[in-house]
């Protein structure tokens, strides 16, 4: 059997049988409470949607955590997918997961909402982890197999894949925001991240914001060139020079299929039961949220709370449903945000509510697709306040649902659905007087003008889909692997006999390398995979 070297170059991993191979944090599936034999069930989400069928047809594995700590599971197939589980122990949840990934890295890449903390053994148990990962890669991916790795939890596997397994195309998409320079360069492990980053073909972002912070970072802290999108890694450690392409793909929803379920008699039906069950009111707002400090729900319930209190909304007209899921409960900030949301909850409904009349409704568990298309039917707004979010996916869900363009959608501005759904009413949440603004408007937007930003909005859910999302990106990841001197935009091909110009040449004309040894890097990359 073939071998590829890894980063050791004593060690040989033989390739795998996987074409197509998807990485994340965590597998599709949960265990279900329903199985005698504690067997899986899967938790479909827009990713799965995605890539499903491309897993299905090149013979693909999903690599990832199964959510069970300390328990070591062997590779079993569900629903036609290939699963390969990595084990994580209680330690590497606790200083990997809930240290690192989420009371590190994301307070960091969410505009410091909170203060993100930084711990060494932290760091350790995040790079030991991403090493498990990247093993497991390079034991399953075939050769010259596509692999596409997901989120800010693995963000150094792309380089050590690169190292251990230079044959295969890799991509990475980050689901979250990018932060600004300024704030990223806080993180004590910067220049570990971006080179980790920097070991995939293609890196896919969210907003072309993202990408640009990330290119700015590249040029601080690593001083390697960019042009456009492109960034030029020079030769490493056990790595050969290589370009990388990162700009940004912005993730959909699986729009057909939310478009069947809004259509479903029995979820029609639940929907009428819905507004039934809060009093039948003129105006259903809803809120769908994890409960985390980004979301902006504090914010959203003291624009409302004072919307009543100042008479400028009526307890009998008006009801608020918010849905908080269940969220890294463990964690003190987490702890604090459901503390902080739960009184502000209590402080409403104790002052403002009538007989009969309860202002928010909130509702702190997870519910199923079928029932979230419901409250998606029952509300006449819905409101997406985050103070930071990297697409925010509900807002599209909401849309994608209101097939008759009613409805009206309160969106942050701080979304990357913002760049995108420009029908929406759109507001700082962090400015409560423009948020109540917002929400007034959106309950007294006339019916003329609600159907004609719902349907602006609805033809952008139904061109821009999850899977159309997913073949632009694996058909551009294709594309710079097979023709890596193509990645450089508006710079002629370089043959493998040319050499760089001499010192003292004269500049290169417009549109070829800002840098001599760039075009050598380009003929370089162009023959050496």
């Amino acid at each position: 059997m073939s071998t590829v070297s890894s980063a050791e170059p004593s060690t040989e991993i033989p390739y795998g049988d996987s074409d197509f191979v998807v990485v994340a944090n965590r597998l599709p599936v949960d265990r279900d409470p329903d199985d005698e034999n504690h067997g899986w069930r899967t938790s479909p989400g827009g990713l799965v949607t995605a890539v499903a069928p491309v897993m299905k047809a090149q013979e693909g594995a999903w690599i990832g955590w199964t959510g069970v700590a300390d328990e070591d599971f062997e590779p079993f197939t569900i629903d036609g997918m290939h699963l390969t589980p990595v084990t994580l122990t209680s330690e590497d949840v606790l200083r990997y997961y809930e240290g690192f990934s989420n009371a590190t890295l994301w307070p960091l890449y969410h505009d410091v909402i909170v203060p993100p903390e930084y711990h060494r053994t932290w760091w350790d148990a995040y790079v030991r982890v991403n090493e498990r990962f990247a093993h497991k890669i390079a034991e399953v991916a075939a050769e010259s197999a596509t692999v596409w790795i997901h989120d800010y939890q693995l963000q150094l596997v792309p380089l050590m894949v690169r190292r251990m397994r230079p044959d295969v195309a890799i991509g990475f998409f980050n689901h979250i925001p990018f932060p600004p320079y300024e704030l990223f360069a806080q993180l004590p492990w910067r220049d570990e991240i971006l080179r980790g980053l920097l070991g995939a073909d293609l890196v896919g972002f969210q907003r072309p914001a993202d990408a640009a912070n990330f290119r700015r970072a590249v040029r601080g802290r690593l001083s390697f060139s960019t042009k456009g999108s492109t960034v030029l890694v020079p030769a490493g450690e056990a790595v050969s020079a290589h370009v990388v392409r990162a700009e940004a793909f912005p993730i959909s929803i699986d729009t057909p299929y939310l478009e069947e379920l809004a259509k479903d008699p029995d979820i029609v039906e639940r929907a009428r039961q819905i507004r039934e069950d809060v009093g039948n009111p003129k105006v259903v707002m809803l809120g769908v949220d994890r409960m985390d400090y980004t979301k902006g729900i504090r914010h959203r319930l003291k624009a409302y709370g004072e919307l009543i209190a100042e008479g400028r909304l009526n307890v009998e007209d008006v009801v608020l449903i918010q849905i908080a899921t269940p969220s890294r409960e463990r964690l003190e900030q987490y702890k604090i945000i459901r503390h902080d949301v739960e009184l502000a909850v209590g402080r409403i409904n104790g002052e403002q509510a009538d007989v009969g009349s309860i202002p928010v409704r909130y509702l702190h568990h997870s519910y199923p697709r079928d029932e979230m298309t419901a409250f998606f039917l029952a509300s006449d707004v819905m409101l997406v306040t985050a103070l930071r979010d990297g697409m925010n996916l509900v807002a599209k869900e909401y849309v994608a649902c209101r097939q008759k363009d009613d409805g009206a959608l309160v969106l942050s501005e701080f979304t990357g659905a913002a760049e995108q759904l420009t029908g929406a009413v759109m507001v700082n949440p962090h400015d409560i007087a423009n948020l109540k603004a917002g929400i007034l408007e959106a309950i007294e937007m006339d019916d003329k003008t609600r159907a004609r930003r719902m349907r602006q909005m609805r033809r952008k859910v139904t061109t821009d889909t999850v899977s159309l999302w997913s073949k632009n990106f694996l058909d551009e990841l294709n594309h710079l692997k097979h023709n890596p001197e193509a990645v450089v935009p508006d710079r002629p091909v370089v043959q493998k006999s040319r050499t760089a110009p001499p010192p003292d040449a004269p500049a290169a004309p417009s549109g070829r390398a800002d840098r001599p040894e760039e075009a050598e890097w380009v003929s370089e990359i162009s023959t050496s995979r």
